[in-house]
C-alpha cells in the first residue's frame, strides 16, 4: 500500500451534522400540524392524486434526497425507514443537488401535480444558512421564495427555498403535472441548495412515502403516494473530485474544486468526497493512484459518529523527492457497511 507515501497531515475525516438553526422548511402562511397517529385521514385514497418528483433530475445520478419527514410525534426523529436522515418537526421531503455551481446553471421545480397556485413569494435572496444570526435573519420567511398549490379535495404541497427571481408562476396560475415553477435556489432558511416538498390534506402533513393513513413512527403499512417508486436511500454520495488543498463543506457546497487537470508544480494533490447519511461503523476507504500505477496514499477508517452530511480526503505533498508525475491520477472510494459496500465513487484528474 505504500504508506511511507500516506500524508496524515493532509488526511481529514469531517463530520458535518445539520444543526437545529438550519432546519429548512417552514410555510408562506399557515403552520400545519406534525405528523401524528391520527388513523384514516384519507376516506377514498383511490381518489387521492398521485405526486410526481418536484425537481427536474435524475435521483441518484445528479440529485438527491438528504432529508425526509420526521415521523415521531415526539421530541426524537425518525424517518421512514427507521433512519436518521430527518429532524425533529421537519415536514417534508429535500431533494438537494450537489452545489451552488449547478444551482447557478438552473435546475427546474417542478409542479408535482394539477392544480392552482394558491399563493406565492419571490424577491428573497439566496443565500445557505451557516448559523445562528444567519438564521435570525430569515425570521419570518424561513421557506424563502416558495408557493402553495391547491390540488383539490383537501390537498395541497408547498414548495421552498427557490431561486431568487425564478419564479414562473403567480397566485391563480393553472399548472399541470411536470409545469416549471422556479428552479432550485437557497433562499429562507436553507443551508444546501434544494426544493423543500411539503404534502398536507386537509391542513395536517402527509408523507407521501407512507400516504395519508399511516400512523406515527415507521413500523406502519405503507401506501405510498408518489408516482412512481423509489428505493429508500438514508446513505449515498453528493460529489467527488480532486483540489490542491483541503476543502470544507462550505467550499463543496459552494461548488469549489471541479477541476479536471492540474499542473505538476502543484504543492500537493487531494482526492476528495462528499456524502451524506453516514451512520457509525461504517468504514470508508480511500486510495489515490499515480500515473505509473503505483498507490502513493491509501487509508481506511471507520467513522465514529453519525452524520447527515460527511466529506474526507487524501492527498500526496509535491516534493523534489517525490514529485508529482505527469499523467494521469485516479481516486477511489468504497463506503462500507458491515460486508456490504453501499457505494463507490471514482474519479480521474490529469496532471500536465
Amino acid at each position: 500500500m505504500h504508506r511511507k507515501y500516506l500524508i496524515p497531515f493532509l488526511l481529514t475525516l469531517m463530520l458535518v451534522s445539520i444543526p437545529s438553526y438550519l432546519r429548512s422548511e417552514q410555510n408562506l402562511d399557515t403552520e400545519p400540524q406534525k405528523i401524528e397517529q391520527t388513523g384514516a385521514i384519507a376516506t377514498n385514497f383511490s381518489d387521492n392524486p398521485r405526486f410526481a418528483q418536484p425537481i427536474d433530475c435524475t435521483l441518484g445520478e445528479d440529485c438527491f434526497i438528504l432529508l425526509y419527514p420526521d415521523r415521531d410525534p415526539g421530541p426524537q426523529a425518525v424517518d421512514f425507514g427507521c433512519g436518521r436522515q430527518t429532524y425533529d418537526g421537519h415536514k417534508g421531503t429535500d431533494f438537494g443537488i450537489a452545489d451552488e455551481v449547478t444551482m447557478a446553471q438552473g435546475v427546474n421545480v417542478l409542479a408535482a401535480a394539477p392544480g392552482t397556485v394558491l399563493r406565492a413569494r419571490d424577491g428573497v435572496g439566496d443565500r445557505r444558512i451557516t448559523d445562528l444570526e444567519q438564521r435570525e435573519q430569515v425570521e419570518g420567511i424561513e421557506c424563502g421564495n416558495g408557493l402553495v398549490i391547491d390540488h383539490g379535495g383537501g390537498w395541497e404541497t408547498q414548495y421552498c427555498h427557490l431561486r431568487q427571481g425564478s419564479l414562473a408562476v403567480e397566485s391563480g396560475t393553472e399548472v399541470k403535472t411536470g409545469t416549471v415553477l422556479g428552479q432550485v435556489g437557497t433562499s429562507g432558511a436553507a443551508s444546501f441548495p434544494h426544493v423543500h416538498l411539503s404534502v398536507r390534506y386537509n391542513g395536517e402533513v402527509v408523507d407521501p412515502f407512507v400516504g395519508p393513513d399511516a400512523g406515527s413512527g415507521c413500523q406502519v403499512d405503507r401506501e405510498p403516494i408518489w408516482a412512481e417508486s423509489w428505493e429508500y436511500t438514508p446513505t449515498g454520495p453528493i460529489r467527488a473530485g480532486f483540489s490542491v488543498q483541503g476543502p470544507t463543506m462550505d467550499d463543496l457546497w459552494d461548488g469549489k474544486f471541479r477541476e479536471t487537470t492540474f499542473s505538476e508544480q502543484v504543492p500537493a494533490l487531494l482526492f476528495w468526497v462528499q456524502t451524506y447519511g453516514v451512520l457509525a461503523g461504517d468504514v470508508g476507504h480511500f486510495k489515490l493512484t499515480g500515473p505509473d500505477g503505483k498507490v502513493y496514499a491509501e487509508h481506511e477508517q471507520a467513522i465514529e459518529q453519525p452524520s447527515k452530511t460527511w466529506m474526507g480526503y487524501v492527498g500526496k505533498r509535491n516534493t523534489e523527492e517525490r514529485p508529482i508525475l505527469p499523467g494521469v491520477w485516479r481516486g477511489e472510494y468504497r463506503l462500507s457497511r458491515g460486508d456490504r459496500t453501499l457505494f463507490e465513487m471514482n474519479r480521474e484528474v490529469e496532471v500536465r
